[in-house]
């Protein structure tokens, strides 16, 4: 079966649904932030700091790019990676996009002390703002499931019947 990629805003659920779904398909789990820490050895917020976003992006189009010649993953992409147009075309060619479409009221109760996130040191307006940007390019996954008011089991099963 073909790679599913999740994508949408930091705190939309990627991970936790990720991992599930993975498990109820018997798929292995990639999460790309856990990847570039790992190579990196440094925490995300470091890697920020240390050295910019631009650096980080460069990074995450690297470390997307190992994993799509993979089969049978499940992939948690960070909230940047899959607003970029030209990593969402690489996806698509090589697997399923799933958009994990979340409020961004119910992105910044979820992210509430969370100072792990650099993007959080934004004023919301430029949250927002990157928000509404990013989600132009989330529009173009193959898969929208809207995560409001659903349990992580419920937004896995909602996938389940989307691509079987």
């Amino acid at each position: 079966m073909r790679n599913i990629y999740l994508v949408g805003f930091m705190g939309s659920g990627k991970s936790t649904v990720g991992k599930l779904l993975a498990e109820k398909l018997g798929f292995r789990f990639v999460d790309i932030d856990q990847e570039i820490e790992k190579e990196e050895g440094k925490k995300i917020k470091d890697i920020f700091r240390e050295k910019g976003e631009s650096y980080f992006r460069d990074l995450e189009k690297r470390m997307i790019e190992r994993f799509l010649g993979s089969k049978n993953l499940v992939v948690s992409t960070g909230g940047g990676l899959g607003a970029d147009s030209e990593n969402m075309r690489k996806m698509k060619e090589n697997g399923t996009v799933i958009w994990l479409d979340t409020p961004l009221e119910t992105v910044f109760e979820r992210c509430k002390g969370d100072d792990e996130r650099p993007l959080l040191k934004k004023n919301r307006k430029e949250i927002k703002e990157l928000f509404e940007k990013r989600k132009k390019i989330y529009a173009q996954a193959d898969i929208r499931i809207s995560t409001e008011g659903k349990s992580p089991y419920q937004i896995v099963n909602e996938i389940l019947g989307r691509i079987r």
